[in-house]
């Protein structure tokens, strides 16, 4: 299947079922569900899901995407009007330097020197979420404190959210990196 129809899929999925395909997964995963017609029969009986939609949960269930590229795609899969969004932020940090290191997780992509600096990540279908390694940094309205792999998380829904207050945060990050 095409990044694009594998897209539309995982929207219209999300759509139907209010669900997003990765819940899907992580549900079909969490019940120990390892084989192709046992997801099927799982996703039908106990969901209600119609076999075109079980199928699809089944085989990216199984089949999860390897490539960096099919990784980027899946998180944004159904969430396409935040894909111009993270692509401004990833375009800002790629102007911090040369030794800027994009590594694509399963549900972030980390920004990496000599360590991660930041994240970038879905947060909601509206909401990029960019985690930032600032200690000691106050928080605001804006930049707000957070534990786990970052220190500080801000939100942007929308390429012009993408300004240079952002730059100075991310251009800060970076060079404690």
């Amino acid at each position: 299947m095409t990044d694009h129809a594998t897209m539309t899929m995982a929207a219209n999925l999300e759509t139907r079922t209010g669900r997003s395909l990765e819940a899907w997964i992580d549900l079909v995963r969490s019940q120990g569900l390892d084989r192709h017609g046992r997801i099927i029969s799982y996703l039908k009986a106990e969901h209600g899901m119609t076999h075109g939609y079980a199928n699809f949960v089944a085989m990216q269930a199984l089949n999860p995407p390897t490539s960096e590229d099919e990784l980027v795609a899946a998180q944004y899969a159904g969430k396409e009007l935040l894909r111009p969004v993270y692509e401004a932020a990833l375009s800002m940090v790629m102007t911090l330097g040369r030794d800027v290191e994009v590594a694509p997780k399963k549900t972030y992509v980390s920004l990496r020197r000599s360590k991660q600096f930041a994240l970038l990540k879905p947060a909601t279908r509206t909401a990029l979420e960019i985690g930032l390694n600032l200690p000691g940094m106050p928080g605001s309205d804006r930049l707000r404190p957070a534990s786990g792999m970052c220190t500080h998380t801000v939100r942007v829904s929308s390429v012009e959210e993408v300004d240079e207050e952002l730059h100075g945060w991310l251009s800060a990050a970076y060079e404690r990196a």
